[in-house]
């Protein structure tokens, strides 16, 4: 680990206004150290807001994204997509495991110092605050890694405990919760957060994320158990603290807590879709100043993120090409376009609201919002897609686009194209997760909803996307369940949004099979492009097409973006290998099983 270095700079990253100059003047900066930096409560403010930085970021989310899933129709070799299809090996390094504990030591430095300060002045919501970041970086290292090293105060250089072994992913998930309990106990309410410090942990994103927490792991024991548990899984070791009967506790305190955060005052769904032309679930994902979208509207309109990173274009511009990795790596697969519903509200195989694939255009007519909001571009309001049927001459290009989190003016002039100025916030949980939180947990703990569950829940999700609710009566009459409903809404939903797809199909145990499947584009055989050289060009893919049954039900020849023999993603893949340079470094550090 190594030693942390301060650096004292003008409300930096901090887009929030808390920083002032007598904390500046304290020291000279050359004499600032750990055992005087933390003396006064404009100390603990100051150093609890550097962590969320922490937080994923804009450099961080493209990278995950679902980029490599069963949802996402491109192929370029990438990191993701070589995890997707199982070939992933153990690396020597993994920033993703170093940098997590470093944060982690800063997070601990503070919570030490915490535990002896003796000012006046409360630094109850500072704690809290750290509380929460701390949960954060451990819960990303479980989803990552499984059980991990479980360090909760800061190590030197011979600190024993770089040596030892790791934590079972029970025991870390323990810790995770406790830090949770007390930023949830320590932090104020969404109402109280002045507008200068938006973005700042909220009590309401506490219960949130520990909502998110607890699902993930009742989820995981329910259906992968102790089947990937590392670090002396042959001895037992690795499954430490393991305890089914937490699967209720767990669910029914998502319930509690989702419904929690849904009865608050302070969040709604973002819906514009009057004057929007039904496209808020695009702009929702742009927003910046009201330059960001034709209604004018800003981010203070947008009280549907809970837990966010926070930017703007004066303190944290997104320093990447967001509009641009965001245009060309999360095009969508056939299954991802075949998973929208008729706005009847019936599946395409069912729906005689469907048009077919014959164009381009036509699969995008009388179907979900969200559709036409993710896949086609809105230079021009109503525009489905732009231009026409999509030109198939190979490359990165399987028939269709994306312009979920890219920005309303991408793409106007070359001087913007080349921008790296973007800056629109970066959501880590919002609304609209938390009504699917609490629908998946009440079908966990009961298989069933009843109606008014539906409507405080999944259905408002519906309503913004055009959609009619559902209802026990029309779920029977269609032959239709409502786990697959629940699991549908957070595939579209959610889209892009972190790596949400890859861990909801883990934690369900489905991945090795969803994954393992080929991935498709556009259909061919009786279409625009059969036998069309003008629009496709079968000599520029690498693959031949191949026969699957598409959305409608039918048997068609397809585009092939993957094909299911260089699929092998398996059980040993749910968890990434620990870096071998960390294994190297300390003999009682094992390998997690399959690497």
């Amino acid at each position: 680990m190594k030693k942390i270095i301060y650096t004292i700079l003008p409300c930096i990253m901090v887009f929030f206004t808390s920083c002032e100059d007598e904390f500046i003047d304290l020291t000279p900066p050359s004499s600032i150290t750990d055992d005087v930096y933390y003396t006064e409560a404009d100390h603990f403010l100051t150093g609890s807001n550097r962590f969320y930085p922490y937080l994923m970021g804009w450099d961080d989310q493209p990278i995950f994204s679902d980029h490599g899933s069963d949802l996402v129709g491109y192929e370029e070799g990438s990191d993701m997509q070589e995890y997707a299809r199982g070939e992933i090996i153990a690396p020597v390094d993994d920033d993703y495991y170093t940098d997590t504990y470093e944060y982690l030591r800063d997070i601990n430095l503070l919570l030490e110092r915490a535990e002896d300060y003796d000012g006046e002045e409360s630094i109850v919501e500072y704690v809290a605050a750290t509380k929460m970041h701390r949960a954060w970086q451990y819960f990303f290292l479980v989803q990552r890694f499984g059980g991990v090293p479980l360090i909760t105060h800061s190590l030197d250089v011979d600190s024993e405990e770089l040596y030892g072994p790791r934590n079972s992913r029970y025991e870390v998930v323990a810790q995770i919760l406790a830090d949770l309990d007390d930023a949830i106990a320590g932090l104020p309410y969404e109402a109280n957060i002045g507008s200068e410090d938006k973005g700042k942990f909220s009590k309401e994103a506490a219960m949130a994320f520990k909502a998110e927490v607890l699902l993930h792991e009742a989820t995981w024991m329910k259906y992968v158990g102790t089947t990937t548990d590392g670090d002396g899984i042959s001895n037992g070791a690795g499954s430490a603290g393991y305890d089914a009967s937490n699967i209720t506790p767990y669910l029914e305190e998502v319930v509690s807590l989702t419904k929690s955060v849904m009865n608050s005052s302070s969040f709604e769904l973002w819906n514009y879709n009057d004057v929007l032309d039904d496209l808020s679930s695009n702009f929702l994902f742009n927003l910046e100043d009201s330059g960001s979208n034709p209604a004018g509207l800003d981010k203070s309109t947008n009280k549907e993120f809970i837990l966010y990173g926070k930017y703007d274009f004066t303190y944290r511009q997104a320093g990447t090409l967001v509009s641009h990795v965001y245009e060309g790596r999360l095009k969508p697969s056939r299954k991802m376009i075949d998973l929208f519903l008729c706005t009847d509200g019936l599946p395409i195989d069912q729906s005689t609201e469907f048009k077919g694939y014959t164009n381009t255009p036509d699969e995008f007519e009388n179907r979900d919002f969200r559709m036409r909001a993710y896949f086609t571009y809105h230079q021009t309001l109503g525009e489905i897609p732009q231009n026409g049927d999509v030109l198939l001459n190979g490359g990165t290009n399987y028939g269709y686009f994306n312009s979920k989190f890219m920005s309303w003016n991408w793409g106007t002039t070359d001087a913007y194209r080349a921008t790296k100025t973007e800056s629109y916030d970066i959501p880590l949980i919002r609304l609209a997760e938390v009504y699917l939180m609490y629908a998946e947990a009440l079908y966990e703990l009961n298989g069933s909803l009843t109606d008014t569950e539906m409507d405080e829940s999944i259905n408002l999700i519906k309503a913004r996307a055009g959609l009619p609710p559902i209802s026990n009566a029309f779920l029977a009459e269609h032959n239709m369940d409502i786990q697959t409903e629940i699991r549908r809404e957070r595939a579209i939903e959610l889209y892009a949004e972190g790596a949400s797809r890859f861990a909801d199909l883990k934690r369900w145990g489905i991945a090795e099979d969803e994954l393992g499947k080929a991935v498709y584009g556009a259909v061919i055989e009786g279409t625009i492009y059969e036998d069309n050289d003008a629009l496709y060009s079968p000599e520029s893919y690498n693959y031949t097409p191949e026969t699957t049954v598409v959305g409608n039900g039918e048997s068609r020849e397809c585009l092939v973006i993957q094909p299911a023999s260089i699929r092998n993603f398996s059980r040993s893949n749910y968890l990434f290998p620990l870096p071998t340079s960390q294994i190297n470094l300390n003999n009682n550090l094992l390998q997690n099983p399959g690497y």
